[in-house]
């Protein structure tokens, strides 16, 4: 079956699973990458830069001026870019999303799980003052 009984009747499939009401045309995709908007994201939402990768300075000074909204808008972030729901500046979908989501999925919950598991353990062994005025 060439059209999935998802995609509407006036669909064209295309190779990479994408379809379009325009016919047999690829779907335009940004110049922006998933990979490095995820890592951005991820190491710095905190202070806008993946907003600002992607061409959006509004919401990147906002993020940057708030710390990334106190975390929660970092973390919401981060995650709309992992559901591959982050656009750039020109609505346009972020190049290489399908061919990197599950490699960042898996990246992001094995370092956030041993992130966790480390500070556990730490909190466990009485080192929850990161050694702040102990000598």
């Amino acid at each position: 079956m060439a059209i999935s009984q998802y995609a509407p009747a006036y669909a064209a499939h295309h190779h990479d699973g994408q379809y379009s009401q325009y016919g047999p045309h690829p779907l335009t995709r940004s110049t922006r990458s998933f990979v490095a908007t995820w890592l951005l994201a991820w190491a710095f939402g905190t202070i806008g830069l993946d907003r600002f990768y992607l061409g959006k300075a509004g919401t990147g000074l906002l993020k940057l001026v708030t710390l990334g909204g106190l975390g929660l808008w970092t973390l919401v972030d981060l995650v709309i870019v992992l559901c591959g729901a982050q656009h750039d500046k020109d609505g346009l979908p972020l190049a290489g999303y399908g061919k990197h989501r599950a490699m960042a999925w898996a990246v992001t919950v094995a370092v956030t799980a041993v992130a966790w598991t480390l500070s556990i353990l730490a909190y466990r062994n009485g080192y929850s003052d990161a050694g702040v005025g102990t000598y």
